[in-house]
């Protein structure tokens, strides 16, 4: 699998768990529809069947879904929350990145 293959089902995982669980804190913190919990509910659900698209372990895939999940949570903040990342967060995310790419791409031998 293309490493081009692999982020992009990062990212999908990543949005349905960002995404459902907004829907669901939608429901819970703002008092939306029960329509609106339940799309959360479903779109969870296909978080959860995303990752198994990946080729490595299931520790390993979830370990490096760690670091993409904090970078699309910190995007998520920017672009939804309308909070922007100060510098510190930016380097986290780095950081992150940084450690996904050595689970999950680095030449093993």
């Amino acid at each position: 699998m293309s490493i081009v293959k692999s982020l992009i089902l990062f990212i999908l995982a990543g949005l349905c768990e960002i995404g459902g669980g907004y829907f669901v804190w939608l429901w819970l913190r703002e008092g939306r529809s029960i329509w609106v919990a339940l799309l959360g509910a479903v779109v969870l659900v296909l978080y959860g069947v995303i990752p198994t698209f990946q080729p490595a372990n299931f520790g390993r895939v979830y370990a490096a879904y760690g670091g993409i999940f904090v970078v699309l949570s910190i995007l998520w903040g920017w672009k939804i929350d309308k909070i922007a990342p100060d510098r510190f967060d930016i380097l986290g995310g780095l950081i992150c990145l940084a450690g996904v790419s050595v689970i999950m791409y680095w030449p093993r031998g």
